[in-house]
């Protein structure tokens, strides 16, 4: 994994999960994801792109919030949802 100097990262911040036991819209629809992502701008948790919803990448360009990282256990990558790159 190569990072790439992004201009989104400006966007994050030191946030702190709003919904930690799983993506916020899955978890009010009842409907199931595979991975979850964290906004680093926000916040928000929402499911990855496997998963059926793929609410994360909603979040991202509905809010403006391109950054994420990983919210599983042992992982630490971020991405860029606008460049589509790791960051």
């Amino acid at each position: 994994m190569t990072a790439v100097v992004d201009e989104h990262l400006a966007l994050v911040r030191e946030v702190v999960p709003q919904t930690p036991q799983g993506c916020r819209e899955c978890l009010i629809a009842r409907t199931p994801w595979v991975h979850l992502r964290l906004c680093l701008t926000c916040g928000h948790v929402g499911c990855c792109d496997s998963s059926p919803m793929k609410h994360a990448r909603r979040h991202a360009f509905a809010g403006g919030h391109p950054i994420v990282r990983s919210f599983e256990p042992g992982e630490n990558w971020r991405w860029c949802y606008v460049h589509e790159t790791y960051v």
